[in-house]
């Protein structure tokens, strides 16, 4: 058996069976069915955004802005928040048996949400908005960028890359899922949600706008995994949850379109909203006027140097600034000589062409490697309509924070001049054999070498003084 086609015919399905021997169609009993649409009764919601038709303008923002700086409230009640003992985490079981009397059958005591209330799905607090709200802004830009690439490079330009017009038709498909999320999340904040804006993009190639790709997905859903669990609206937490799913699958997805291995971790690093924020707002170029304006905090960008170059086929021997832009999610420069490439060396544990997995005999970078740093003053204007402003509170930076999985090392940082400096990629393991660095991860410098956790990474924000992303493996 070969095929099954399915094709709606009057009141019957005709199924086309092509086998070894030939084909015999067969017709199944069905009727001609279409969804409920507009005021009819069970008719889904509206999209906020079509899924389907046109991009939006690209390109640097040339205006003037007319707000400068995040969101504030009038007062903040302190430049830091102190660390402090939990008072609540006293439940401890060493039996394994339950302690408390079972609400209803075969339903243990505890858990939120669980006492009969009926869920509401609005955010609660400032804090759930304004994560929501950063959310809808991957959201669009997913939306937009993956039809962007399908529409500035041909069906050709796919194949020389190595993929096929069945490629396009999936990231299309990804394209539609993003109108989705979009939707979903614009309804849980109501009618001052943010709008679709405009975009500048750094890639020139087909290679280049996968290899973005990577990264845009990589820090879309470490962002969101870095809030879900502090929302103060569960019943929030619980549907982007479910769009979240399908991120992690496009993240995967990208990097097997690259040739990458496709989950080189265990586990998917959360980071706060201000990281995200940071990498995010300086490839929007302009929103509409009034937009809902951002909490969020921009750091100063940090650059490694030797950024591996994964269209390399030995990325060790990536040279000094082989990117295509400025910007610290820029791609990898995927015009090299081609007798230096992997993208079409058919060499195994040498080749980088998409794959459902690779092994990569050399890998991109490895424990004890030598990263050159350097970084920006604060002070930059970025994000949308050059409207945000790059700030740091942090003293002099001593420190390399990495983050990649549940664990956050950090590196001495040696200064060698203005802005610059570099130290040696860290060797530390999550648990036994797990690399603790490993895929496209997060770098800062740091003034201090403050002891932080998985679900409490924020209280790092005020001691950051440049923050980057770090492409290991």
């Amino acid at each position: 058996m070969k095929s099954l086609i399915w094709i709606l015919a009057g009141s019957a399905v005709a199924v086309p069976l092509v086998s070894d021997s030939g084909t015999k169609v067969i017709s199944i009993p069905a009727i001609e069915t279409q969804p409920p649409r507009g005021n009819e009764p069970g008719a889904a919601p509206p999209l906020v955004n079509s899924a389907t038709t046109g991009v939006t303008t690209h390109g640097a923002y040339s205006g003037t802005p007319t707000t400068t700086g995040a969101e504030q409230y009038p007062s903040t009640l302190a430049a830091t928040i102190p660390i402090q003992p939990n008072p609540t985490a006293t439940y401890y079981n060493p039996n394994g048996k339950l302690t408390e009397p079972m609400p209803m059958p075969y339903m243990p005591a505890g858990g939120v949400g669980t006492n009969g209330t009926v869920p509401v799905y609005m955010v609660q607090s400032d804090f759930d908005y304004q994560s929501v709200a950063l959310g809808v802004h991957q959201e669009y830009i997913e939306l937009d960028l993956f039809h962007y690439g399908l529409e500035v490079f041909s069906e050709q330009d796919f194949l020389d890359a190595g993929l096929t017009v069945e490629d396009r038709r999936l990231i299309e498909y990804m394209a539609i899922q993003e109108a989705g999320h979009a939707t979903l999340l614009s309804n849980m904040l109501g009618e001052s949600a943010p709008r679709q804006c405009t975009y500048h993009y750094p890639f020139k190639t087909v290679r280049e706008f996968i290899d973005f790709n990577v990264k845009l997905t990589r820090w879309g859903e470490s962002g969101t995994w870095g809030w879900l669990s502090h929302l103060n609206s569960k019943e929030v937490a619980t549907l982007v949850v479910e769009a979240e799913a399908i991120e992690a699958r496009q993240q995967a997805i990208f990097r097997q379109l690259l040739g990458l291995q496709p989950m080189p971790i265990w586990f998917a690093a959360g980071i706060p909203q201000s990281w995200h924020w940071t990498l995010l707002a300086q490839y929007i170029s302009s929103c509409p006027a009034n937009n809902t304006r951002l909490v969020w905090q921009n750091f100063p960008n940090l650059y490694v140097v030797n950024q591996a170059n994964p269209n390399r086929i030995n990325a060790n021997a990536t040279e000094a600034w082989e990117v295509v832009g400025n910007r610290t999610g820029d791609p990898s420069n995927s015009t090299i000589p081609a007798g230096q490439s992997c993208v079409h060396n058919n060499v195994t544990g040498y080749n980088c062409g998409p794959a459902i997995s690779r092994d990569k005999y050399d890998p991109l970078t490895f424990p004890g490697r030598k990263v050159e740093l350097t970084w920006d003053e604060p002070g930059r204007a970025v994000g949308p309509n050059n409207s945000y402003v790059t700030s740091t509170t942090a003293g002099q930076p001593s420190f390399v924070a990495w983050l990649s999985q549940l664990n956050l090392t950090y590196t001495e940082l040696t200064v060698t001049g203005q802005n610059k400096g570099y130290t040696y990629q860290p060797a530390s393991e999550v648990f036994e054999t797990d690399p603790a660095l490993n895929g496209t991860a997060f770098i800062a410098l740091t003034d201090t070498n403050l002891f932080v956790t998985p679900y409490n990474l924020t209280m790092l924000n005020p001691h950051i003084r440049a923050l980057g992303l770090y492409q290991a493996g």
